[in-house]
């Protein structure tokens, strides 16, 4: 059967009657579950798999399916209107969508990301479809001495993440690293840096660390400015249409980082969101003015939201053509399939077309679900901001201190959701970047797990780093990455000193 045989297949799937309605009730629980920190699209399908327990696997998978990138594409409402991510993979999404939305543009904000993201989880469908069975091998491929060089590339960029001091963004870096190998380390079974306490066996869970540093501390950096004077109602949302030359500077960096985010929500582990911490990166180190990034730029919020989105239905590449979970959410989506019988992997093509096929023709039906859902939504989303600050304040705590709760229900996490918010606050006083924090905490595990794993398989040599070539290019790119912006820096310092 060849792809568009399999697409027809599955839109008989996606566009019948019991497909469209759980197609839209997926999307629309994703959504609304991305939007609220903490109940993440793991959490949603776990829910869900006892739910749809009889079901016919069909609809049923279609409607996970539609919560997993409906979660993804609602996410970004909270990062944006209040620098609190719903999900992980929409932190990069607060960098610029919420300066944009304190200079008064959240509606364009809004709009931005919702195009971006159809557009981005569109494309993603497409290649899919297209190139499923092939991009599989690919995947395969990537053993733990080439992932350690992807994770060493992503590191590389941490300069790119910084508007000040190089020296602090490395401090932020390093705290990060040290924070993440707190717990007990999942090779050898040893406590690390646990002082005994029982709850740090476990470490920090991601969410913790993203809503202390950016939600947290952003509450603590608004009772420090409570003086100053809020924003007209109509000054908060904007105007929700978008010029030509929006258009045209969105273009560029939305068509480069869907392809970017499929390829890496192939690689399993990766996931959407490191595709959009390495899609912002890559934008911002070709952007004619990087230092536009970080202050409301349309190009860094198109670049993350795009490729957040693409990396979602890469993600089901490796599901439904090997039976590998390529994320965290797509290992409780292999447990769903094993729930209602079906067996992700080769066979599934063949021996289920209607599932394989109806899962990627109701990604097509949902996206556009999504986008008319909520562009409409925009302007009552954007009335977020008309709240009154001790209300909104207090919201923000809320939902926060809900969210982490909801991770463990353990009271030791909101301590710990405090002692980031002032960590976070405190880098912000001391003008200390939290993105290489963020990033180095995302990174870090996965490049020692890489890096322990690469190094039993070679008996000890760093030797296997360069004997093959796909880890050798992937550091060479790295240490290119690295020395060329210092050099240019250096240069530039150098012209300068020479013109006095």
């Amino acid at each position: 059967m060849d792809a568009f045989q399999g697409l027809l297949t599955g839109f008989q799937v996606a566009l019948s009657l019991e497909g469209i309605m759980f197609v839209l009730i997926g999307v629309v629980v994703g959504t609304l579950i991305g939007m609220m920190p903490g109940l993440g699209p793991i959490s949603a399908i776990a829910i869900m798999i006892p739910i749809t327990y009889g079901m016919d696997p069909a609809p049923a998978l279609v409607m996970m399916a539609g919560v997993y990138y409906g979660a993804v594409f609602g996410g970004s409402t909270s990062s944006i209107l209040l620098n609190a991510p719903g999900i992980s993979g929409t932190v990069a999404t607060a960098f610029d969508g919420y300066p944009m939305a304190q200079q008064g543009k959240a509606g364009k904000a809004l709009a931005i990301a919702a195009i971006s993201s159809f557009i981005g989880g569109t494309v993603s469908v497409v290649l899919l479809m297209l190139l499923a069975p092939a991009l599989s091998s690919v995947a395969i491929s990537f053993g733990p001495p080439a992932y350690f060089a992807l994770m060493f590339m992503g590191l590389t960029a941490i300069s790119s993440l910084s508007e000040g001091s190089t020296i602090k963004a490395m401090i932020a870096a390093v705290a990060g690293f040290m924070v993440v190998t707190i717990g007990i380390d999942p090779q050898t079974g040893t406590q690390r840096f646990t002082f005994g306490n029982v709850n740090l066996f476990d470490g920090f869970d991601f969410l913790i660390i993203a809503l202390g540093l950016f939600a947290v501390a952003e509450v603590c950096m608004l009772i420090l400015n409570r003086k100053n004077r809020s924003l007209s109602d109509d000054q908060k949302l904007g105007s929700l249409k978008l010029s030509k030359a929006d258009l045209k500077e969105m273009s560029g960096p939305v068509s480069r980082q869907s392809f970017v985010g499929f390829l890496l929500g192939v690689l399993p582990g990766a996931g959407a969101t490191i595709a959009s911490f390495i899609s912002y990166i890559f934008e911002k180190r070709i952007a004619k003015n990087p230092e536009e990034f970080g202050k409301g730029s349309i190009k860094g919020l198109a670049a993350p939201e795009s490729s957040n989105n693409a990396a979602t239905s890469g993600a089901f590449v490796p599901l439904l053509s090997l039976g590998i979970p390529g994320s965290g959410t797509t290992a409780v989506m292999l447990g769903a399939f094993l729930v209602l019988g079906v067996q992700p992997g080769p066979l599934l093509m063949t021996d289920r077309p209607e599932i394989f096929w109806g899962i990627i023709a109701s990604m097509y039906l949902g996206n556009v679900f999504l986008l008319i859902l909520n562009l409409p939504l925009i302007p009552y989303l954007a009335k977020i901001l008309s709240i009154p600050r001790p209300l909104l304040i207090s919201l923000v705590i809320m939902f926060s201190l809900i969210g982490v709760y909801s991770i463990s229900f353990n009271v030791f996490d909101l301590y710990m959701l405090l002692v980031f918010g002032a960590l976070g606050f405190a880098m912000r006083i001391f003008s200390f970047p939290a993105p290489p924090f963020i990033l180095a905490f995302i990174l870090g595990g996965m490049m020692e797990q890489a890096f322990r794993q690469s190094m039993t398989i070679s008996n000890g040599s760093l030797s296997i780093f360069v004997d093959t070539p796909l880890p050798l290019s992937l550091l060479l790119v790295a240490l290119v990455s690295l020395l060329v912006p210092a050099f240019l820096k250096w240069r530039s310092n150098r012209l300068a000193y020479k013109q006095r």
